[in-house]
Formats: structure tokens, C-alpha cells, sequence
């Protein structure tokens, strides 16, 4: 574990990285809510206030009309305002989707259904990822060397004498299955009872989004039907967190893997040319080379 060093004292960074992390996420989660909220609620009150003049002024509507009221549709759906919403609907910039958009910022998931409408939003937005991503990193490396540790544990474990090769893989299938439960298979169930997804629908959305790819096609939180319990979306931001670090750390076993595989045919012709004695493969490690993807 890294340490901070002075004459007479020393102390772990780490928890100190983790309290950072965490209070730049909240940090960023007030300040967006400060810039967005206000200006989203004035852009629902207008959007409701010209659909009602629209309403009043054509009581029955031709092609231009239906023209114009798409456009203003278009306009609302711009400023990140829902035409199903009504100014009693819970803010799109509340603390919770707040923290769940600084999330998404410096993970680089992106979705793409809400961003900054202000220009103060998006100046802050720009400044706020350009040390937030950063952050990120670190927190998901050091992160993840936690993790490695724990396989590199196991692995040390497994490899003393009296364990077969079948103790060892049932030890290693057992440390995978157990992250695959915990990221994988349990959070699509919790999704599919809270948005009413299918259980396919919950585990599209939940590798999607622990990969960082993030379509935007599913995303929580964000049924204007649905009545959310507090701070729900936070806590699926803090999820996304550490199931980006742990399917990281799978991603790169399976690099690791990959690329043995192809160091193993790559030297095969070699084997088969040489003369004499056989040509000596390169040592494997004795440590898996797992490290977090930047």
C-alpha cells in the first residue's frame, strides 16, 4: 500500500485518495445541481406555457400546425425537458441525478441523454472532467490493485504443494463467479423490479455501462412514470464504480490470456525450424500482469 513519508510519521494515501474521489463526486454533484436546476425549471415552465397558447390558438390542428408543435417538442427535448413532465415531477437536476451525471462525467460513460444546458454548466463540465477524469484513473488503479492483490493471494494459495490443477481452477472460478454475481447477474434483477426492464433488457444495460460504452438506450432513473426512491441513482453511480474496476480487471485477464495464446503460436514454427536442442520458451511470470485499462 503506498505511503506519504515524513521524519517521523507516515500514513496511507489511500484512504485519502478514496475520501477525495468521493467528495469531488459530491462536490460536482452540488455544483451541477447549482448551474442546471434553475434553468431546467424555467425551460419546463416555458415549454408548458407555450403548449398551452398552442392549444388555445389551434383548436384543431392542420399540418402547419402539427409542424410548429413538433418543433416545439424538439426545443423542449433540447433543453433536456420532458414533454410527459409537468412541474411537479422531480427535478432532473436534484442532488441524486446530479451525482449520477459527475458519475457518468468522469467515468467517461457519457450517455448522452442529459448534459448541461447553461454555459456555466458546460464551462464547469469541462474544467470538472479535466481533473475529474484523471481522478478516475487513479481511483480505479488503485482500486484495482487491490483486487489484483487478492488474486495474486489466491493464486500463491492455490500453487503450494498439495493443491491439483483442479483445486486451483475451482479457487480461481470461484473468485470470477463471485464478481460475475455481484456486477453481472444480481444487479439486472434489481433493475428489471425498479424499471420494469426484462431481465435481458437489465444485463444489456448493466455490461454496457460497466464497460463504459454506454449507448444511451437504457438509462436509470429517468421514468417520468416511475416514482424513484431517494438517492437511487447514487447509488447505482457508486456500483458502476467498482464494477468498472472489477470488469477491468477481467478485461485484462483475458488480454493476458490472449496474448500467451498467441506468443504459444508465434514460437511453434520457431520450435519446429530449430536444430538441436529445443528452443526454451520464455519463463512465464510467476505474478499475472493485471493492471487497470487507461
Amino acid at each position: 500500500m503506498p505511503f506519504l513519508t515524513a521524519p517521523n510519521w507516515q500514513i496511507s494515501w489511500t484512504p485519502l485518495l478514496v475520501l477525495g474521489y468521493l467528495f469531488y463526486l459530491l462536490l460536482g454533484a452540488m455544483v451541477f445541481q447549482l448551474l442546471e436546476k434553475q434553468a431546467e425549471t424555467h425551460s419546463r415552465n416555458q415549454f408548458h406555457l407555450e403548449k398551452l397558447q398552442f392549444l388555445q390558438n389551434y383548436t384543431c390542428l392542420d399540418r402547419q400546425a402539427l409542424e410548429q408543435f413538433i418543433q416545439v417538442l424538439m426545443e423542449a427535448w433540447e433543453k433536456g425537458v420532458n414533454p410527459e413532465q409537468n412541474s411537479t415531477n422531480p427535478s432532473n437536476w436534484d442532488f441524486s441525478n446530479s451525482f449520477f451525471f459527475a458519475g457518468a462525467v468522469v467515468t467517461t460513460i457519457g450517455y448522452g441523454n442529459r448534459s448541461p444546458s447553461t454555459v456555466a454548466g458546460q464551462i464547469f463540465c469541462v474544467f470538472y472532467a479535466l481533473l475529474g477524469v484523471p481522478l478516475n484513473l487513479a481511483f480505479l488503479n488503485q482500486l484495482g490493485k487491490g483486487l489484483n492483490a487478492r488474486l495474486i493471494t489466491l493464486e500463491r494459495w492455490v500453487q503450494q504443494p498439495g493443491h491439483d490443477q483442479v483445486v486451483q481452477r475451482l479457487a480461481v472460478a470461484v473468485f470470477l463467479t463471485a464478481g460475475t454475481l455481484l456486477f453481472l447477474v444480481f444487479p439486472p434483477l434489481v433493475f428489471s423490479y425498479v424499471e420494469g426492464w426484462s431481465y435481458g433488457e437489465g444485463f444489456y444495460f448493466t455490461f454496457i455501462t460497466l464497460s463504459t460504452i454506454g449507448f444511451g438506450d437504457y438509462v436509470v432513473g429517468t421514468n417520468p412514470n416511475k416514482h424513484y426512491i431517494p438517492f437511487y441513482r447514487s447509488l447505482t453511480a457508486i456500483w458502476i464504480v467498482f464494477g468498472l474496476a472489477w470488469l477491468a480487471l477481467v478485461f485484462n485477464v483475458e488480454a493476458d490470456l490472449m496474448e500467451k495464446f498467441l506468443q504459444l503460436k508465434w514460437h511453434k514454427p520457431d520450435l519446429s525450424l530449430a536444430e538441436g536442442s529445443p528452443t526454451k520458451l520464455e519463463d512465464e511470470p510467476k505474478q499475472p500482469r493485471i493492471h487497470i485499462l487507461t
